[in-house]
């Protein structure tokens, strides 16, 4: 595992009209900050990739549909620097719903992976600055890690 990075299992509570998903709540030491939530939509098979905020930690789930993320971590000064994590989060194709929370400095992409559109929620710890993100094209090769 990447230092920082938190997988936490998340709860669905059945119901016969449609389930209940837990995400995030303020109380649990994983909750890192609000600054805004906002949602990522993906079709199969897509990738976004790859993105480092420098000060947002991203406190992701994935309540439909299911995604492969992948992280590297880019910090000079980190344990883990240079190392590759992957995850799949969501209800289908085999993931886990669960809370991933990446802090600043990690480079993220992900792939959709289910046969339908995929929501990744964000429950971002700052609001969105479009100065405080660095984007990569998947296939840049500055993060060593191929989506074929």
């Amino acid at each position: 595992m990447i230092d920082g990075v938190i997988v936490k299992p998340l709860r669905t509570i059945p119901d016969d009209r449609g389930p209940i998903r837990h995400m995030i709540r303020s109380d649990w030491s994983e909750f890192s900050g609000f600054g805004e939530v906002y949602f990522s939509y993906i079709e199969p098979k897509a990738i976004k990739a790859w993105r480092k905020h420098t000060r947002m930690t991203m406190q992701l789930a994935v309540p439909s549909g299911a995604v492969n993320i992948v992280l590297y971590d880019g910090r000079t000064d980190s344990p883990t620097f240079e190392v590759i994590q992957k995850v799949q989060l969501g209800i289908e194709a085999g993931a886990d719903y669960s809370l991933l929370v990446v802090p600043p400095g990690i480079w993220n992409g992900f792939q959709g992976i289910a046969p339908q559109q995929s929501l990744v929620v964000n429950c971002a710890s700052i609001p969105h600055d479009p100065d405080e993100a660095k984007s990569l094209p998947p296939d840049s090769g500055q993060v060593p890690y191929s989506w074929t």
